[in-house]
């Protein structure tokens, strides 16, 4: 990476939002489930600090990323240091999750910027999912159902609309009626309303972001044919999904120790209701061409999602750039 001045880019979530494109977001993350799966890229597990007292934790994501095939973008190494704290909006009016993300040059070590991670989880976490619809879901879905209406809905939503533009018919449903009528209201663009959980599960394109333990959806609303991202459950213990799902579907992963771990595939995979052999495969293996769905018409396929450090290391770069090209950010001397 170009580094003349030998300065660190400052970029706050005003900033970072200024030059986000959810398209070259999609772009990026796709560009990690490739790279993730061909090895070019090194990825530590996910360090966990939970801190019950607080009702919340932190994790600590560090990954390194090659340059790109077509040189477009050089290596990269970076660090996120996120947390999740679900009580925060009623009891502090701050975001679930916040985050700071330290991106470097794997050459120097040089503290390239230092950015705003909320945003870019949220972005990339949205663009996760598209790029499992893209590669999963049977061809032209006619409609998009969200089990949990927050802000992380908003995302995914924009992520899907890089992918399948207006088309969608949106159901969205969610436990507290405010968030659900600020996301139709305010997001959906005259394409959206209002449903219970079991008529967004029975969408063709099924989003979950709850931060529950317990499912809260059932597999008798999955209609035939129907494609999942699971993207609530990313810690221990938690699940939205009625297990049953598992057995019925195509269970594609982002990574298998993350997975197994701490994805919706988490506990039932303890409790004995499911076996690590039923999984699929990768979503990079996926996009990579190694491993291929073959889909019928009533394939059920799911994406238990956790979230990689590489998609955040791909979309940080590419911000990077970004703010550079265009003025963005302030730059100071952090290291002597």
């Amino acid at each position: 990476m170009d580094t003349p001045n030998k300065q660190t880019l400052i970029l706050s979530a005003r900033d970072v939002r200024s030059i986000l494109s959810m398209k070259d977001a999609v772009g990026a993350v796709e560009l990690a489930f490739a790279e993730h799966a061909r090895g070019a890229a090194m990825m530590p597990p996910k360090v966990y600090l939970s801190l019950d007292a607080y009702a919340g934790d932190f994790r600590a994501m560090p990954s390194y990323i090659g340059a790109s095939a077509d040189a477009a973008h050089p290596a990269a190494a970076g660090v996120k240091w996120v947390n999740s704290h679900p009580e925060n909006p009623a009891r502090f009016g701050l975001p679930c999750v916040m985050g700071v993300y330290v991106l470097s040059d794997p050459a120097t070590a040089l503290p390239l910027a230092i950015l705003d991670a909320t945003v870019l989880t949220a972005a990339r976490t949205g663009a996760a999912a598209a790029v499992a619809s893209r590669w999963l879901a049977k061809p032209a879905p006619k409609s998009i159902g969200f089990v949990g209406a927050g802000v992380q809905a908003r995302w995914m939503l924009d992520a899907h609309r890089v992918i399948y533009g207006d088309a969608l018919e949106i159901v969205a449903a969610d436990v507290r009626p405010e968030a659900t009528q600020a996301f139709v209201s305010e997001h959906c663009g005259g394409r959206g309303r209002i449903g219970s959980i079991e008529e967004a599960a029975g969408c063709d394109l099924v989003c979950t972001s709850t931060p529950g333990r317990t499912p809260v959806v059932q597999r008798a609303w999955i209609k035939p044919g129907a494609h999942l991202n699971a993207m609530g459950a990313d810690g221990p213990g938690k699940q939205e999904l009625d297990p049953a799902i598992l057995d019925a579907a195509v269970v594609v992963i982002d990574e298998h120790h993350q997975a197994t771990h701490s994805g919706e595939i988490n506990v039932p995979i303890a409790e004995g209701r499911y076996r690590e052999e039923q999984l699929f495969g990768t979503l990079g293996e996926v996009v990579t061409g190694k491993r291929k769905v073959e889909r019928r018409a009533d394939t059920i396929t799911l994406f238990d999602s956790t979230g990689l450090a590489l998609q955040d290391v791909a979309l940080a770069r590419v911000l990077y750039a970004a703010a550079k090209a265009r003025g963005v950010g302030t730059a100071i001397e952090l290291v002597g």
